[in-house]
Parts: structure tokens; C-alpha cells; sequence
């Protein structure tokens, strides 16, 4: 089988039409891509960032991705991820998506690098945590903040940490860190938790997990790693310094939707993409795949199986195209 070099350099040339383009480099976006070259189908996959991977790349240690007796970097899984999209064929290209339309027969994409049309799309574009935009943050990612208590937990076995919101998803995943260290503190800006009752009394069980409200973090602290924490107090404005051997921020998350301009595209609440159990939108030929589409849990391998799903599906569809 000849193979296609995997191309991350900025100088790439885009055919003028494509059977299927893949938006975003990230797990679900290499498992259909590597389906897709197994079928011979004429694709392309686009990245934005210069070495594809997604948000696992920051995550310091994964353990929970079937298949490896020892914890590994998600750098270092997802360069497995693009080694095997690689030997099947898979042709990648270092773009940003500026804007998807559709016309009668064929979706348009225009890019940093070029404009191009494709019969099928999948979206594989992946969400951003929502940042804290304090100083500090930004250098520590990867190094003690993180956003994903499944997946860096086990990191802190017997240490202390610090959790940012008190909504279902930072109670939630304070539980589950509770578990691993000595004890989690939870900072809510509100003077109320946001959690579900439910989750608050479950939450309030646990002598690890220690709240404070009217809380809001200004500075991440440390030198290679993470050392703590200074946190104002909303009520009478004094601040203090809190020493945590991690961060793990949960107020939300944002979807890399920005460049969708097709209205009948369906989303929730939060902006994620809707689809049905193929992994289609309500836009026939539109596939979206991976944590930019709207279910109940974001992991690699959840999205594995969506990018596999979405690639079969869009086969099929391109059978009568």
C-alpha cells in the first residue's frame, strides 16, 4: 500500500474537491481519518494547531485509555494516535478553519491556506476550557493545572489540591479527586454553591472536600510546578495565599464552533454540536464527532468511537452521493 506523508508544515496545497474533509486533529479526528485512508477515501484531514493531538497533549499522565499496562503522556499517545493514521495514509495538513458553508451539492471551507469543498464533512474540532484569565495560569497548564480530575487524579495521591467552581462538574470531580488526595478545597465566586442539591449533599459527606465561597483565584504560584494559590475574598476584599500541589479548573467549557456558518446546524445550551446515534447533524453529509458534539461524556476514548462512527457514516453516505 503506498503511503502519504503526514504533512504538519504551513505550506500546504489544497485540492480543489475532496470526498471527505475531517475539521480538527484530536482523537476523534485521527481515528477517521485513519478509517477513511483504510477505505480509500479521498480525504484530507485539517489542523489548526502545528502537531495534531487536541487538548489530551496537556494532560501530564493517561491511564485510563485501554490497551497500555503503564500510565503514558498524552503527547506520547496521541504521537501513536498519528503514527497509525500515518502508515495507513492518512494526509493531514497544518490549517485553520475560517468558515464552513454549504452550498447545493458540497460543503465549503475556506482557510488560512486556501478554499476547498468536500461531499462530506466531519467535525472533529474539539472545546476549550474555559479558562480563569489570572495570572500565572497559562504557564502552569500541564504542570498543575489541569482540567480533567479523570484523567490527572491519580497524580495527587495524598496531596492537596484546589478545585475552581462549586457547578456539578466541580463538586463532581472534587468526589472523585477526594479519593486520591489529602484534601480538596472547592473555590465558588457565588455566595451559594450551583451544584444540583443532590450532588451538594453527597459533597458535604465527604470531611476531604472543604468549600469557600465568595472566592475568586487571582494568581496561580510556583516555579516548575504548581506551589499555591492567592484567592480574594469577594466580601471584604483581602486576599490570601493558599499552598496546593494542583489545580483543577471545572467552569465550563467552550466548543470550536466560531467557523459554522450553516444555520440548520443543531446545538444545545452549551453551544455542542447535536447529533443523532451516526454521529450526523440535522445538515445531511455533516458529521460531528468527539467533544465538540453534544453527550454526556468527553474522554479519548469516547471520542475514539465517535470518529469511527462518523467516518463509517459519512462512507455510507458518499455510497449515494
Amino acid at each position: 500500500m503506498e503511503m502519504v506523508k503526514v504533512s504538519l508544515g504551513g505550506n500546504d496545497s489544497l485540492k480543489s474537491e475532496y470526498e471527505l474533509i475531517i475539521i480538527g486533529g484530536g482523537p476523534a479526528g485521527l481515528t477517521a481519518s485513519m478509517y477513511a485512508a483504510r477505505a480509500r477515501i479521498d480525504h484530507i484531514l485539517m489542523e489548526k494547531n502545528p502537531i495534531p493531538g487536541g487538548q489530551i497533549v496537556n494532560t501530564e499522565s493517561v491511564e485510563n485509555y485501554p490497551g497500555f499496562e503503564e500510565p503514558l503522556s498524552g503527547f506520547e499517545l496521541m504521537e501513536k494516535f498519528r503514527t497509525q493514521a500515518r502508515n495507513f495514509g492518512a494526509k493531514i495538513v497544518n490549517a485553520t478553519v475560517s468558515a464552513l458553508t454549504k452550498s447545493t451539492d458540497f460543503f465549503n471551507i475556506k482557510t488560512d491556506i486556501g478554499e476547498t469543498k468536500a461531499k462530506t464533512v466531519i467535525i472533529a474540532s474539539g472545546a476549550s476550557p474555559r479558562r480563569m484569565g489570572i495570572e500565572g495560569e497559562e504557564k502552569f497548564i500541564g504542570r498543575g493545572i489541569s482540567f480533567c480530575a479523570t484523567c490527572d487524579a491519580a497524580l495527587y495521591k495524598d496531596k492537596k489540591v484546589a478545585v475552581i467552581g462549586g457547578g456539578d462538574a466541580g463538586l463532581e470531580e472534587s468526589m472523585f479527586l477526594s479519593k486520591f488526595a489529602s484534601s480538596v478545597i472547592v473555590f465558588e465566586m457565588m455566595d451559594h454553591l450551583n451544584a444540583t442539591r443532590i450532588i451538594q449533599e453527597r459533597a458535604r459527606k465527604i470531611s476531604k472536600i472543604e468549600v469557600k465561597l465568595s472566592s475568586a483565584p487571582v494568581e496561580v504560584i510556583g516555579d516548575d510546578v504548581v506551589r499555591g494559590l492567592i484567592v480574594k475574598n469577594l466580601k471584604d476584599d483581602t486576599t490570601e495565599q493558599i499552598d496546593v500541589d494542583g489545580i483543577f479548573v471545572f467552569i465550563g467549557i467552550i466548543p470550536n464552533t466560531d467557523f459554522i456558518e450553516i444555520d440548520e446546524v443543531e446545538r444545545d445550551r452549551g453551544g455542542f454540536v447535536i447529533t443523532d446515534d451516526n454521529m450526523m447533524t440535522k445538515v445531511p453529509g455533516l458529521f460531528a464527532a468527539g467533544d465538540v458534539r453534544s453527550k454526556l461524556l468527553r474522554q479519548v476514548s469516547t471520542s475514539v468511537g465517535d470518529g469511527a462512527m462518523a467516518e463509517f457514516a459519512a462512507q455510507k453516505f458518499l455510497e449515494n452521493f
